[in-house]
């Protein structure tokens, strides 16, 4: 009999992109995404693409939160032109923000050469039990965004079900 290694929880990726979202570009973010969930013990109900829009996301988000899966994880929308709206969607939903790990993002991000996670405006924080976290969207950010965020959210999500448990 097999044993099957533990897992950290459910997940589900939003990509936020005007261009994917109306099929001009194929999205190489979910993939990657998907796969470093899944390296970090995740399992991954799915990618869902949404334009920059804040309804769309907001709505996205919320679906995720509903579905009751433990991390969203949100890539796009967090930099400073007027499509990228991320950030205020994302602060719609949350019930609380978790400021230190936003900014542990975009340091380390910044720190790893991805200007685009240093500048991002992106947050993090819980909605009902689901951890919520608003990523860049250069590989760079994604990898190492994604590097700084599994184990901390591995802790929050542990942290939370035991408030449930």
């Amino acid at each position: 009999m097999e044993l099957e290694a533990p897992r950290t929880g459910r997940a589900l990726v939003v990509i936020v992109d005007d261009r994917v979202a109306h099929g001009d570009n194929p999205d190489s973010s979910g993939p990657l995404v998907t796969e470093l969930l899944l390296e970090g013990g995740f399992v991954v109900d799915g990618v869902v693409t949404v334009s920059a829009d804040e309804v769309e996301i907001r709505n996205a988000l919320n679906t995720a939160v509903i579905g009751g899966v433990d991390l969203v994880v949100s890539v796009g929308g967090t930099g400073v032109s007027p499509r990228d709206v991320t950030p205020e969607a994302t602060a719609d939903v949350l019930d609380h923000e978790l400021k230190g790990i936003s900014e542990a993002l975009r340091s380390s991000g910044l720190s790893a050469g991805a200007l685009d996670a240093g500048l991002s405006r992106g947050l993090v924080g819980v909605s009902g039990s689901t951890l919520v976290a608003n990523l860049a969207s250069s590989r760079a950010a994604i990898r190492d965004g994604m590097a700084t965020l599994t184990p901390l959210a591995a802790h929050v999500i542990e942290e939370l079900s035991r408030l449930e448990g």
